[in-house]
């Protein structure tokens, strides 16, 4: 009788909201996705003091339905994304790496630690955790962006390896490989032309005026945004940092490094995109923070941002919804991919590459060689642009 008694007592919680309970084998238990698991022997543990350390230690891993792993001295994922991500942090703030890159780097890391846990140890990660994470990925990602992820992930664990952080490169299994060229291909095909029609620019520029209603297009300094855009292939950083030492509008042309990837580019420019900034400048805030910026907001500050949502393609979605084009998912930066589908079309790859800013491949050595493009050659690209646009080659 006594014997019964001590067991009923035993039996009992120590306190209403203690997260475990006695199992009848006489374990400290829990059940955490459909299945028990178990944190020492309650007899050993009458106040279950052990067992709620234990199962504090291992929460994190049940619920995300990992394998709980026992602590160590070693790397644990948390501190690896924390140095990786300081280290990365320093090239940001000398101007060698964008934020927006870094910011793609720390989604990764997050979601490296949620999927791995914070306590993990690195020297402990096995081929079927990198599974997991890029089923993670997958959940939320197109296959453009997993590709993305995926590399990001290398460059982390890579890092880790390089610094001397782990002792041996790490195995990450046939199944965390990125996506195969064809699904590329086809998430393109599904994808649909990422460029704007020649009517949907113009409709942007002018607005239109639909059943008797006057649809205004951009105002500025958003429609001189999208007109080097489309005369240059400029894109949201380039416009967003464009200085107005870069404008020589007397001789029209445009001599600016992309930011990038401080290639040097000059723009002829078109005498419509001349004019509208002349007509901006005119009418420019003047502001402090704007630092000799062609373009600034209404309090003359910058309208580059360190951030992901960018006020260029904010300003952009609002103006493709008032115009009814939201639907195809194109943004400011569909205008660059325009101008270079149009401008390839002139059939001088090389001068068109020159005005994109783009870098050459290592193994292009004429693009090696190459010091300059004739100012002709690139008017010429611009010029057939300008009448794709336009109807003309005055690019007006």
């Amino acid at each position: 009788m006594a014997a019964d008694s001590t067991r009923q007592v035993v039996l009992k919680k120590p306190r209403p909201d203690f997260p475990l309970f006695p199992h009848q084998s006489g374990w400290w238990a829990k059940k955490v996705r459909g299945k028990f698991h178990y944190f020492g022997k309650w007899a050993n543990d009458l106040n279950g003091v052990k067992a709620l350390a234990l199962w504090l230690e291992q929460k994190d891993d049940l619920i995300a339905g990992r394998t709980p792993r026992s602590k160590g001295d070693g790397l644990i994922v948390a501190e690896l994304a924390d140095d990786f991500l300081r280290y990365k942090k320093s090239f940001v703030e000398t101007g060698e790496m964008k934020d927006r890159t870094w910011q793609d780097y720390y989604i990764v890391c997050a979601r490296v630690v949620k999927v791995f846990g914070c306590n993990r140890l690195v020297s402990d990660l096995a081929t079927n955790d990198f599974a997991k994470l890029r089923d993670s990925f997958a959940e939320t990602r197109g296959p453009y962006a997993l590709l993305g992820d995926i590399t990001r992930t290398h460059v982390l664990f890579n890092w880790a390896y390089d610094e001397g952080l782990i002792s041996t490169p790490m195995r990450y299994g046939q199944s965390f490989k990125k996506p195969s060229r064809k699904t590329l291909r086809l998430a393109k095909a599904a994808n649909g032309r990422r460029m704007f029609e020649r009517d949907e620019v113009l409709f942007m520029l002018n607005g239109a005026v639909i059943e008797g209603e006057n649809i205004r297009g951009a105002s500025q300094p958003l429609r001189t945004m999208i007109l080097l855009a489309l005369n240059g292939g400029l894109g949201n950083s380039d416009v967003a940092k464009l200085p107005l030492s870069a404008l020589d509008l007397k001789a029209g042309w445009l001599t600016f490094p992309r930011p990038k990837t401080g290639i040097a580019r000059r723009i002829p420019l078109w005498p419509s995109t001349i004019a509208s900034l002349r007509q901006w400048i005119a009418d420019r805030p003047d502001g402090k923070d704007a630092n000799g910026l062609v373009f600034v907001t209404c309090r003359g500050g910058s309208w580059s941002k360190i951030a992901a949502d960018n006020p260029v393609c904010k300003e952009t979605a609002k103006l493709l919804k008032r115009l009814g084009l939201h639907h195809k998912g194109l943004n400011f930066y569909s205008l660059r991919r325009t101008f270079r589908t149009i401008a390839s079309e002139a059939r001088d790859e090389p001068a068109a590459d020159a005005i994109m800013g783009h870098a050459p491949r290592s193994d292009d050595m004429a693009a090696v060689y190459r010091q300059q493009i004739d100012e002709a050659r690139l008017r010429a690209v611009v010029d057939h642009v300008g009448k794709w646009l336009f109807g003309n080659e005055d690019g007006e």
